[in-house]
């Protein structure tokens, strides 16, 4: 038995020294993305030496840079996405070198997808109804809800108005004519069981793994709506064994499938894997994003921010963090002794005072580099979208308790602690029908493309607190991981 590492294939990673390198990649796009608008910075990413260390400081760079102009923004937005896509790779084959990314649509196909529609038996529901906390919150309940989360501060006052717009219109939520693509239809985070439930046309892409699809097969028979199921054999028999596909190996089929969608499609982002796969996928998402654009101008583009990023702010979001400083209690009240052992490190203010507009660096060093290029790259291609006229909803959503989360300790913990410094975490089944929501809302009422790349990324946002709260969040993150510890045992 050979212990050779397994060479990839499809969408690759970059060769460099003999084996993919990551860090080598993230530089290398970071410096390039910076290089026409902030020269020395640029050269700063291109010589760093422990990117696993310092990307967080080169990420942040890259939101500041753009923040003196919106062309400023979009060219960081097109330079990035162009230094991704000259150096990603594809490999038809272990045996096989090296190719540009493009190569991907090059590729032997073999038989095409062919569409299995399932329709489902159960009742359309007419009006928006948000699961939480073991209650269904509609009309007056989720308008009390609203404005109890953004007293608290954990969404934007324009995200309350744009769920009771939503609220307000329920025929939107079917989405007549809009079929929405989701990829990764099976994410926990995605919209595919509330834009169901709401009796949308939902066209599904994940994986070909028989547990995803039978769930989703599930789900899709107990809504009111229609799933559009890519299947790869001619047989229709136990019909979870032969659906889904393979964006990193099969991205030319499945452009040539989703192609024939009809209406006014919607592609929907929300793939993830983990380390440096999900690069690779968001990489293959994105090369399929232009491929569609090319060719269906009508196509509309769908992605969630993570909170955990670098994100400008509105100015009041950065007087109410001032103030909530200011008037810190419960470990707030320990604020002055834990700033002097810490050397300044623990519960450091928010943003910088008299700063407009404030940058909320809420990078979590435990996701890693691979995490936030992956983000980014999905920010980037929604700025470089709108400009050129697309119709783009790009959320941040709120932070999560999702699997991919849970399953690190540390960040669980964070979760755990998060509470004591105003941050709400949420469920899945509450974050997902949000989000889908505001997806609605966006499909209505379009952004205008000519704002700011950061007012359209602070319009509607749901970022759970981080962007009002006290503290920097890295500098609370230590301590509620230590009371998230605490909660565990306990």
């Amino acid at each position: 038995m050979s212990d050779a590492p397994q060479v990839p294939t499809g969408i690759v990673i970059p060769t460099v020294d003999g084996s993919p390198s990551t860090s080598a990649l993230g530089r290398a796009v970071v410096a390039d993305a910076l290089r026409s608008v902030a020269p020395s910075w640029a050269a700063e990413a291109g010589t760093t030496t422990n990117w696993r260390r310092d990307y967080l400081r080169h990420f942040h760079r890259l939101v500041e840079a753009g923040l003196p102009s919106r062309e400023a923004a979009l060219t960081v937005a097109a330079d990035g996405l162009g230094a991704l896509r000259s150096r990603m790779r594809y490999r038809m084959s272990p045996d096989l070198g090296e190719q540009p990314l493009d190569a991907a649509f090059d590729a032997p196909a073999g038989a095409p997808l062919r569409t299995v529609t399932v329709a489902g038996a159960g009742e359309v529901r007419r009006e928006l109804v948000v699961p939480y906390r073991g209650e269904r919150l509609h009309g007056a309940s989720l308008d009390r809800q609203l404005d109890r989360w953004v007293e608290g501060g954990v969404i934007e006052a324009s995200c309350a108005a744009a769920l009771r717009t939503v609220a307000a219109n329920p025929s939107w939520l079917a989405l007549p004519d809009r079929p929405v693509v989701v990829l990764g239809a099976g994410a926990e985070m995605g919209p595919l069981t509330a834009l169901l439930r709401w009796g949308a046309d939902v066209v599904a892409v994940d994986l070909p793994r028989p547990a995803i699809w039978q769930r989703l097969l599930e789900t899709a028979h107990r809504s009111g709506g229609r799933l559009h199921v890519p299947v790869s054999s001619p047989d229709d028999t136990e019909l979870s064994r032969h659906a889904g596909a393979d964006l990193l190996h099969d991205l030319r089929r499945v452009a040539d499938w989703l192609g024939e969608v009809g209406g006014a499609p919607v592609l929907g982002n929300y793939v993830y894997a983990d380390g440096p796969l999900n690069v690779r996928v968001a990489v293959a998402v994105d090369a399929l994003t232009v491929r569609l654009r090319e060719t269906r101008p009508d196509l509309a583009l769908a992605f969630l921010a993570t909170p955990t990023d670098v994100f400008a702010v509105p100015d009041d979001a950065v007087e109410e963090s001032a103030r909530r400083y200011a008037g810190a209690k419960g470990v707030g009240r320990l604020r002055g002794p834990l700033r002097v052992l810490s050397g300044g490190r623990l519960l450091a203010p928010n943003y910088p005072a008299g700063r407009y507009p404030g940058i909320n660096d809420s990078l979590v060093p435990q996701q890693g580099p691979n995490y936030a290029l992956a983000k980014r790259l999905q920010r980037w291609r929604a700025a470089h979208e709108r400009a050129a006229g697309a119709t783009v909803s790009l959320t941040v959503a709120p932070a999560t308790r999702t699997r991919s989360v849970l399953k690190n300790r540390l960040l669980a913990a964070a979760y755990a602690g998060a509470h004591r410094f105003g941050i709400e975490i949420f469920e899945p089944a509450t974050s997902n029908t949000l989000m889908a929501a505001l997806l609605v809302h966006d499909l209505h009422v379009p952004r205008p493309g000519d704002t700011h790349p950061w007012q359209d990324e602070a319009d509607a946002a749901a970022h759970g607190g981080l962007w009002r709260q006290p503290y920097a969040p890295r500098s609370a993150l230590g301590l509620a991981v230590l009371f998230g510890f605490g909660v565990a045992r306990g």
